[in-house]
C-alpha cells in the first residue's frame, strides 16, 4: 500500500512538473530578468570538472585571464559559479603502482591553487561550508574521485581521501574494478561484489557521496539496494534522448528519485545529442591518430603534448561536426523533471574532461545562458534555485546526517559491549 502511494506521489509530481514546464513560457526579456534574480540568490554548483590534470601536468594557473581551458577563476566568476567539484581522475591505464600517488598529486595541486588564490577560492568540506564560502563572495572548491580503481581495493584509502577533502567517489570509470561493473566495459563482473557493498557502506559511514556515473546498469541498481544515503550521478545525461551506455534510462532516473538522489546533467555533446555522437564516432579514430602522432613527435624532443595543444588538434576535427546548441542541455533537464520531478536534477558539466561542449556553453562563463533558457521555458524561480545547486546541497546534507547516525550507532554498539 505504501509503495503504491509513493508511486502515485511520483506520478503526481511528474504531472505537476509538466504543467510548470509548458504552461508559462516567458519572453526572452522577461526570462533574462528572472535569471538575474535567480543568479543573485542561488548557489550554482557544478559537480564535475577535470581541470586538475591541467593544473598538475601543464602548470595551469586557474587565475589565468587568457585561459585556453573551460574552467578558470574569471570564467567561474562571470558564470556565477558558487561551488565546483574538481575531479581527481587517474586513467584506468595508469601504472597500478602509481595510481594512489597520482591521485594525491592531483589533490595537492587543487590545494595549491586554493592557497594561491585565497581571495577567490576556499576549500569546502560540507554543505554548510559551501553556503558560508558563497556568502563570503568566494568560490567553494571541493573534490570528487573519478573511478573506484583509485582506492586499490583498500577500504582504508576511502578514509584517507575523505580526510583530504574528497566528498564523492565515482564507483567505476571506463573499466570494471574487482568489485563493481562499468558501463564502458565487458559485463563479466557487472554488479557489486561483497567488497563493493562494503565500499558503499564505508562511504555512507564517512559521509562521502556515492557517485553512480560510469557504472553498469546492474551496479547502479545494486548500489541503490545497499546505500543508506541518497546517491548522485555527478555527470550523466538521459539515455532516452541520446542512447549512450553512460547515460541513464528513465527507469534508472525514477529509481534515483525514490532513493532521494540527484542526477547532474553532463554537458558533453555526444551524451546530449545522438546526431553529434554518430558524427563524432566517424572522425574520432582520425583525430586520435593525429593526437598520438603529435605526442610521439613531442616525445622525440623530450617534451610532452600539452592539453591545450591536444585540444587544438581535436577542435579542427570538431569544426566539421554538427555541434548542438546549449539548449540541448535544457532538454535533458526538462526530461528528468518530467520523469522524476524537479528535485532530482542538477549540473555536472564535465568541463575540461570532454572534447566538445554545446554552442553557447563553451566554458563556465556561459552558465547564465542556460539559466535564461530554463527561465524562458517557464521554470519557477524556486525550482531554478534547486536545479542550479539546491538539490545537490540537500543530498549533501542528507549524506552527512546518515553518516552521523551510522557513527553514533557504532559508538553505542561499542559502549554496550561487555
Amino acid at each position: 500500500m505504501a509503495n503504491r502511494l509513493h508511486k502515485a506521489r511520483i506520478l503526481l509530481l511528474t504531472l505537476l512538473s509538466a504543467v510548470t514546464l509548458f504552461s508559462k513560457e516567458r519572453s526572452v526579456a522577461e526570462a533574462q530578468k528572472v535569471a538575474q534574480r535567480v543568479l543573485s540568490r542561488a548557489i550554482v554548483i557544478d559537480t564535475h570538472a577535470d581541470t586538475p590534470q591541467m593544473m598538475l601536468d601543464d602548470a595551469y594557473d586557474l587565475a589565468d585571464p587568457n585561459s585556453p581551458f573551460m574552467m578558470s577563476i574569471p570564467k567561474m566568476q562571470k558564470g556565477h559559479l558558487g561551488a565546483e567539484f574538481f575531479s581527481i581522475w587517474v586513467s584506468v591505464d595508469w601504472p597500478s603502482q602509481d595510481v594512489i600517488h597520482r591521485a594525491l598529486d592531483l589533490i595537492d595541486v587543487v590545494n595549491q591553487q586554493v592557497a594561491r588564490h585565497a581571495e577567490e577560492l576556499e576549500l569546502a568540506r560540507s554543505a554548510d561550508d559551501i553556503v558560508r564560502v558563497h556568502r563570503a563572495g568566494r568560490v567553494a572548491a571541493l573534490m570528487g574521485i573519478e573511478g573506484g580503481h583509485v582506492i586499490e581495493d583498500d577500504l582504508r584509502m576511502l578514509e584517507i581521501f575523505y580526510r583530504l577533502g574528497v566528498r564523492y567517489m565515482t564507483l567505476t570509470h571506463t573499466k570494471n574494478t574487482s568489485w563493481a561493473g562499468s558501463s564502458g566495459d565487458k559485463p563479466e563482473r557487472n554488479g557489486l561484489t561483497d567488497l563493493g557493498r562494503q565500499v558503499v557502506d564505508r562511504m555512507n559511514r564517512l559521509g562521502m557521496m556515492v557517485d553512480i556515473s560510469h557504472v553498469s546498469d546492474k551496479t547502479f541498481y545494486d548500489t541503490l539496494a545497499v546505500s543508506k544515503a541518497p546517491v548522485i550521478a555527478s555527470h550523466s545525461s538521459c539515455r532516452s534522448i541520446s542512447p549512450q551506455p553512460r547515460n541513464m534510462t528513465d527507469d534508472m532516473i525514477r529509481a534515483l528519485a525514490r532513493n532521494g538522489g540527484v542526477m547532474n546533467i553532463n554537458f558533453y555533446s555526444s551524451f546530449l545529442d545522438p546526431a553529434y555522437a554518430s558524427a563524432h564516432e566517424a572522425i574520432s579514430r582520425e583525430a586520435d591518430a593525429e593526437v598520438k602522432a603529435a605526442r610521439e613527435e613531442r616525445a622525440k624532443e623530450g617534451k610532452r603534448l600539452s592539453y591545450a595543444q591536444e585540444n587544438e588538434i581535436r577542435r579542427r576535427y570538431e569544426a566539421r561536426l554538427p555541434t548542438p546548441s546549449f539548449e540541448r542541455i535544457a532538454d535533458h533537464i526538462d526530461h528528468v523533471v518530467q520523469v522524476a520531478g524537479v528535485d532530482q536534477v542538477g549540473l555536472g558539466s564535465d568541463f575540461d574532461g570532454v572534447d566538445s561542449i554545446p554552442r553557447g556553453m563553451e566554458d563556465a562563463s556561459k552558465i547564465p545562458n542556460l539559466v535564461v533558457e530554463l527561465a524562458r521555458r517557464g521554470y519557477k524561480e524556486d525550482d531554478l534555485v534547486k536545479i542550479l545547486g539546491g538539490n545537490l546541497l540537500r543530498v549533501m546534507r542528507q549524506v552527512e546526517i546518515v553518516s552521523s547516525q551510522m557513527q553514533a550507532a557504532s559508538s553505542v554498539a561499542r559502549a554496550s559491549r561487555p
